[in-house]
């Protein structure tokens, strides 16, 4: 008699853990773990996603339901959601950014351009399962098609016509909203919790921003400042980069160093005409640096977190859009992925006619250069990107007829944690302080071997483009060990007020370099216009990176930004 009971326990304990639910959560989680292996989404939070979980598991729970009773009704049941995921996963590897439900409106234009191979693969992978759960549904159990249906019209409707309580929700029950990457976001809350939430955050913005959307206007405006830029305009090139994480140790009194950090080409080419912009980040959220460079607004987050997570690839007319309608040839060069701060809908937008990524990152697009061997330090050096950058433009002047060219360059390398590669750059300088940190000792032994490359790469663009414009800005200054603790500890730009938020900035025009040294990053697109115009842009109205100009509060740029957001959100 024990032995029967027992083995009754075993059989109950088994069909307990091994039932329907537990099998398919399993199989959720080993496609995880493939579309990770493939070079997706990463499954290392996959433990973490309980909101989305709960979620799978009712979809799952309700489409069991629903079917008729049959042997392959289970994994029949969990057709739908993984359909769900493959269109996601399958856009991102395909295109490298999330995928979100406004696109869903580019389908038929997808399916005109796509080739027939892979339509007959969609049929069999996407349509194919969803004919054959649609199949075997009971339509006669109209009340659990009923209950579950309006469950999810429930959700649906919160989204649509709650969206901010959607966020809050969210931000409070999820695993936090990754600032820097649409992608960590999702690994960290899930594929359709995050689907839901970009779509509320969208809402949201159409929201806060309807007031201001006026298309007509917009595109009339924008079209006057292209003329005027085309009638006024020189025709010289630019060329704008902006760097990650370019800290000059030079600007912590409290720091000593074995060496000068600064490369002798470096002190040579610019001497003492060293300037600084404010960034509106410190450490991180290089999209937020980038948006204030390109577009001339502050970055002021009341619609997110990150500005360029809203931008849908609708023209927003920044300072590239405007370029490229005056007649020049606006081309972005972005060093790292392009799903990072959904940086492809957001350039696009913002007006760049050529977006360019690594080959490693971006195989379905056309690119002209390549990571190379990165495994030591992760990052692509700077003066590898600038030699492969110098050599297309290069190319670009030399073509007949050539359009003045617009040269946007995002360099990643420096970012956290600053490693170094110790066969081609060893660590040359020590750093002495009362208050060691051994992210600074790395980042100021990259300053030296970062400087000397941008003064490589500023003599070799003088040569064949010595009438240009030329700009280096940093980001924004990085994190280092410990935060702005070491900022203070070592006086950085003697602790004056805001002083970890300044960053250098280089300017070069006509082959002589110019300081500038209060400028705020979204004063950059007025200094360029005023360039390209031959100083009349700023005779014409307020440029306030000019020393005789007084400088207005962030807040005052208000209705700017929500127009600009209003139009980039569409």
């Amino acid at each position: 008699m024990p032995t029967r009971i027992n083995l009754q326990m075993l059989d109950s304990l088994f069909r307990l853990i091994f039932n329907r639910y537990t099998l398919f959560l399993a199989g959720v989680y080993l496609y995880a773990r493939a579309v990770d292996y493939l070079g997706g989404l990463e499954a290392e939070f996959f433990h973490l996603q309980w909101l989305e979980l709960l979620f799978v598991l009712y979809l799952y729970g309700w489409f069991y339901l629903i079917l008729r009773p049959g042997r392959w009704r289970a994994l029949i049941a969990a057709l739908p959601v993984l359909v769900g995921y493959l269109v996601q996963d399958v856009y991102f590897l395909a295109y490298g950014k999330v995928f979100r439900l406004i696109e869903v409106l580019e389908l038929p234009e997808l399916l005109q351009v796509l080739p027939a191979g892979y339509l007959a693969l969609a049929g069999v992978f996407l349509l194919l399962p969803l004919l054959v759960f649609l199949a075997v549904i009971n339509y006669r159990a109209l009340r659990l098609l009923g209950a579950g249906a309006l469950s999810l019209a429930l959700l649906a409707g919160l989204v649509a016509f709650a969206p901010t309580a959607y966020t809050a929700f969210v931000q409070a029950a999820g695993n936090g909203i990754i600032k820097y990457s649409d992608a960590k976001s999702v690994e960290s809350n899930g594929r359709y919790i995050m689907l839901f939430y970009r779509e509320a955050e969208r809402l949201n913005a159409l929201t806060a921003t309807r007031p201001f959307r006026q298309r007509a206007d917009y595109n009339d405006d924008a079209q006057r400042q292209a003329a005027y830029i085309a009638r006024t305009g020189n025709g010289r090139n630019v060329h704008l980069i902006v760097l990650e994480s370019f800290l000059d140790p030079t600007l912590f009194s409290g720091a000593r160093f074995s060496r000068d950090p600064v490369h002798p080409a470096f002190r040579q080419l610019f001497g003492e005409h060293l300037g600084l912009s404010l960034s509106p980040v410190f450490g991180g959220a290089t999209a937020q640096a980038e948006f204030e460079i390109l577009c001339g607004v502050p970055a002021l987050e009341k619609l997110s977190s990150v500005e360029f997570n809203l931008f849908t690839s609708a023209p927003a007319h920044c300072l590239p859009g405007l370029l490229e309608q005056a007649g020049y040839r606006s081309v972005a060069t972005n060093a790292y992925k392009p799903n990072f701060f959904n940086a492809l809908p957001a350039y696009t937008g913002i007006g760049f006619s050529e977006i360019y990524f690594p080959q490693e990152f971006s195989a379905t697009r056309a690119s002209y250069f390549g990571t190379g061997d990165v495994q030591a330090e992760d990052y692509m050096f700077d003066g590898a990107l600038f030699e492969r950058n110098l050599a297309f433009v290069a190319s670009r002047l030399a073509e007949e007829g050539a359009r003045p060219l617009f040269n946007y360059i995002m360099a990643i390398y420096g970012h956290t944690p600053h490693i170094l590669d110790p066969e081609q750059r060893p660590e040359i300088l020590q750093v002495e302080s009362d208050y060691p940190d051994d992210h600074l000792q790395r980042a100021a032994n990259q300053f030296y071997y970062r400087s000397g490359a941008i003064a490589a790469y500023v003599n070799a663009l003088l040569e064949i483009d010595p009438d240009s414009l030329i700009i280096f800005v940093s980001d924004h200054v990085p994190p280092l060990r410990n935060g702005p603790n070491t900022y203070r500890a070592l006086d950085y730009l003697d602790n004056a007020g805001q002083s970890y938020y300044y960053n250098r900035l280089l300017v070069i025009e006509n082959g002589r370099p110019v300081a500038y040294d209060r400028v705020r990053h979204f004063d950059l697109p007025d200094m360029v216009l005023d360039y390209v115009t031959g100083g009349e842009f700023c005779r014409d109205q307020r440029c306030e990176f000019r020393e005789d100009t007084p400088m207005r509060a962030r807040e005052s740029y208000l209705d700017a930004y929500y127009s600009l957001m209003a139009h980039a959100s569409e």
